[in-house]
């Protein structure tokens, strides 16, 4: 079976996987310009030093078995490890958030860069179209993509799942990175809720890091929907001011800033799992059918692949 998966997160990865070790013929479509999505690390140039910034998901947890194993898996090939600061079942990927999923990309091959922009049951083959790839063929279909991308593509073939995607608001999340000079005046390497500030982290402080003193602020997801149309300078001063406000002290000399506006940052959750049509071979998986954390991407990922399989057993 010839396999497409739009989407290649932590969910479309997971599924593609389980599939390929099945047997099937799988084909990843993405639109980022490389691994990541929302565990991607940012690339910042100063003063001839390349930093790097973990500016999307800052930790993940463990509570499945069949996660732990996958997770295990990550920390023997030194892609993955715990991070202490952020709790004592947190872990981050090494030496940047974005390698466990950069691994699975490279191990399976992703087609980056291609936008897909229709869908079409001819028969009993999808038909896709877009940007960025050549239209082709294939047996089976699944969306792996955030609640409010998959919702337009699945309405014309299964309304109701569209209907519910549409339901499942995501909360946006502004981002500052910040790089200084010197060291942030502030015992723990953590901040939560505290302001308009849901977390910051001193991102240098995480296991195989490069030396600096590089931190990240994200902000609460109501004051990024009430400030996301924002300039990125106003959002910058913004937060530092309320990150220099909430510690107590001056900030030291910041070298870079840049700040990231993520529309669909954290997920909803539909309480779904995952979602397969054995008659029309279409399935839906991604964080927002089960739960906004790295775990339920990829678990929801996993337990398509299952039903999948199963179905054509």
């Amino acid at each position: 079976m010839k396999t497409a998966i739009v989407g290649a997160g932590m969910a479309g990865l997971s599924c593609a996987m389980a599939l390929r070790d099945a047997g099937d013929e799988v084909t990843l479509f993405d639109k980022g310009r490389g691994p990541g999505g929302r565990m991607s690390t940012r690339r910042m140039d100063a003063d001839g030093e390349t930093m790097r910034f973990d500016h999307g998901a800052q930790y993940f947890t463990v509570r499945d078995e069949r996660f732990r194993t996958q997770v295990t898996n990550w920390q023997e090939r030194g892609v993955a490890d715990r991070w202490q600061a952020a709790g004592d079942d947190a872990w981050v990927g090494t030496p940047g958030m974005n390698a466990p999923i950069r691994a699975m990309a490279e191990e399976l091959g992703v087609q980056f860069g291609a936008r897909i922009e229709r869908i079409e049951r001819d028969g009993q083959r999808w038909l896709i179209a877009g940007e960025g790839f050549d239209p082709a063929a294939f047996d089976r279909l699944v969306l792996a993509l955030p609640a409010e991308q998959a919702a337009p593509l699945l309405e014309a073939h299964r309304s109701e799942w569209g209907k519910l995607a549409a339901t499942t608001i995501s909360d946006p999340c502004w981002t500052v990175m910040a790089a200084f000079a010197e060291t942030v005046p502030h015992t723990n390497d953590t901040l939560r809720n505290a302001g308009p500030i849901g977390w910051a982290a001193r991102d240098s402080a995480k296991p195989d890091r490069s030396p600096g003193e590089r931190w990240v602020i994200q902000a609460g997801p109501e004051w990024s929907r009430a400030h996301l149309e924002d300039e990125r300078e106003e959002v910058t001063e913004a937060l530092l001011s309320a990150f220099a406000s909430e510690i107590g002290a001056d900030l030291p000399e910041i070298v870079a800033s840049s700040a990231h506006r993520w529309r669909f940052a954290k997920s909803g959750s539909a309480g779904e799992g995952h979602l397969w049509d054995a008659t029309l071979q279409l399935g839906v998986c991604g964080d927002w059918l089960v739960a906004p954390r790295v775990e339920g991407a990829w678990v929801s990922g996993r337990e398509l692949a299952d039903a999948v399989l199963a179905s054509s057993g």
